[in-house]
């Protein structure tokens, strides 16, 4: 970790105006909040999914090996995934996932037919004998049938290209990748060894997946394998086809190689639009490093939904454009300059792909952190001002009507205010570290210690409040855990020249630095929820908050005008 002399003398002053303050603390009640919408109980088959039962944490994934046919005339698909692992603990009985509406024609491990019990889309896999803590096991799962688009972006869809020729592309991150391929679908456990893609299909077409090309192969009757290895752990739902009739271009930036596939009527627009990708990766490398899948490189592939994140196999759909399908995406005249999914789901290579949450409801350290991404991308590009501007234009987009983070274990998607709320709140963490050197640095670390790892926000929490010296935990509980943003509350007592201040939060040890009085001038003071009282020459008039700076409200009154 970076050491800063100066700013570790920043920060004591900080943490010493901090306890002087939450020392005095008293309890003071929650701030109102809006009543959140119905959230939907789990289901059976919700908490079968979500939770890391047993028969999931007994073992450990090391490896898969997916061997897949796609047949697009009659919408079927037929193939085997091999699973290896590792027992944690001894154990009869493994747990997986596949939809229901496709077939398990067999479970083996050798030559040995494996009995398995299916309750929806989960199947339990039964060994005739104990499997023992510390052995690594192998199995293969053959599977067949005609996937069910469903889903926001179809999960498993056939479609046809402007000239009617197939074109089958997939993106589970919601529904879930055991909608075509059986896996432990869930996201605490990443095959560690990396994974095998081959995919045979019809001569004439071509597969991209994950990872790097290792060759292709005419199979002699009409279909053609497409193999691909990926030497990273990966998540489950970021592993895809793309199978159509794509051309192929390059480009590196340094030594990665960047692969770019698109229908030939694109290939002009391509060649364009994605002269972006060398310039996001230098933003992206000045503050987080070097890209984290290099052996497996970097690939951009046309699909006929906008876009995902899909590891080294990055999902564009944003009709070779700037902005975000079409339009101005935050309304400040700033989208405009750059393609936002290029930008926005290459970020999650860093945040999502490399760093990635153990559960469903902590997903705001994918869509949050990303979205932060590109207010650095437009800091790194257009400077500071600009970015200010970017992040500030994500408030009309948050709602605030429930939790960013959700329930665990349940399987249950957060809310699209972990994209734009969650952004905020690191922006917001940002301005309380009060140093960008210090704040660049941080972040990178933050990056850097947790790059490959599945974690929860307590991994994150812990880590800032360590680095930082500040107990940040009323913070990240306050943004992430409750509906309400904190309000700032103000009485101006202008006759006697003071200011009384205090936060007004649902966590009552609520504590945050905030810049007050002129914009030109600004004052930091140390707001808990006990009041507190200054003095200050400003009129409530004039008396301004920098909440570009933090995501908060204020709330200012006349004293006299309560009284």
């Amino acid at each position: 970790m970076s050491s800063f002399a100066p700013i570790r003398l920043f920060l004591s002053a900080l943490v010493f105006g901090l306890a002087s303050t939450l020392s005095a603390q008293t309890s003071q009640p929650a701030a109102p909040t809006p009543t959140p919408p119905a959230i939907k109980e789990p289901t059976h088959a919700d908490l079968l999914r979500g939770a890391y039962g047993p028969y999931r944490a007994n073992n450990d994934l090391l490896f898969y090996r997916l061997e897949l046919r796609v047949d697009p005339a009659k919408k079927f698909i037929s193939g085997t995934n091999t699973i290896r692992f590792k027992m944690l603990a001894d154990g009869t009985r493994i747990q997986l996932e596949l939809f229901p509406t496709l077939q398990i024609d067999k479970v083996a491990m050798g030559k040995s037919t494996l009995k398995y019990e299916r309750d929806g889309g989960t199947f339990f896999v039964d060994f005739p004998r104990t499997l023992r803590a510390g052995h690594t096991y192998s199995i293969d799962v053959h599977y067949s049938g005609s996937p069910v688009e469903t889903g926001r972006f179809g999960c498993f869809t056939f479609k046809q290209d402007s000239a009617g020729r197939p074109w089958i592309n997939t993106a589970c991150e919601e529904t879930g990748a055991s909608v075509w391929w059986p896996n432990k679908d869930q996201w605490r456990d990443e095959p560690q060894d990396g994974m095998e893609i081959n995919v045979s299909v019809p001569n004439g077409l071509m597969d991209v997946s994950n990872g790097k090309f290792m060759g292709k192969k005419d199979l002699g009757d009409g279909y053609t394998r497409w193999a691909w290895k990926v030497h990273y752990p990966i998540n489950n739902y970021d592993v895809a086809l793309n199978i159509g009739n794509y051309v192929h271009f390059d480009d590196k930036f340094g030594n990665l190689p960047l692969d770019y596939y698109v229908l030939p009527e694109d290939l002009d627009g391509a060649k364009r639009q994605f002269a972006q990708v060398p310039g996001m990766m230098k933003a992206y490398y000045h503050y987080f490093g070097e890209y984290p899948f290099k052996k497996d490189g970097y690939k951009l592939i046309e699909v006929p939904y906008a876009g995902m994140e899909h590891q080294s196999a990055v999902a564009y759909g944003n009709h070779f454009h700037n902005g975000y399908l079409d339009r101005d995406w935050t309304g400040v005249g700033i989208s405009p300059r750059f393609d936002f999914i290029i930008i926005h789901e290459s970020g999650h290579e860093w945040f999502g792909n490399a760093i990635t949450a153990a559960d469903k409801s902590d997903m705001w350290i994918h869509e949050g952190w990303t979205t932060y991404l590109e207010c650095l991308y437009v800091e790194y590009n257009y400077g500071h001002e600009d970015e200010v501007k970017y992040v500030n234009a994500l408030k009309k987009k948050v709602k605030n009507d429930r939790p960013i983070i959700t329930a665990r274990g349940t399987n249950a998607e957060p809310p699209q205010d972990q994209y734009f709320k969650g952004a905020l709140f690191i922006n917001t963490l940002r301005s309380i570290v009060d140093d960008d050197a210090h704040w660049f640095a941080l972040i990178h670390d933050f990056y850097q210690h947790f790059k490959y790892q599945n974690i929860m926000t307590e991994d994150v929490e812990q880590f800032f409040n360590q680095q930082t010296g500040i107990n940040l935990t009323p913070v990240f509980d306050q943004y992430l855990q409750h509906t309400a943003i904190p309000t700032l509350q103000l009485k101006f007592d202008e006759p006697a020249g003071t200011v009384q201040y205090r936060w007004q939060a649902d966590e009552k040890a609520f504590a945050m630095p905030v810049r007050v009085g002129l914009k030109e001038h600004w004052e930091i003071i140390h707001p808990t929820t006990e009041w507190q009282t200054m003095k200050t020459p400003l009129t409530k008039d004039h008396f301004d908050v920098a909440t570009d700076l933090y995501y908060i409200s204020v709330d200012r009154v006349d004293k006299q005008a309560t009284q």
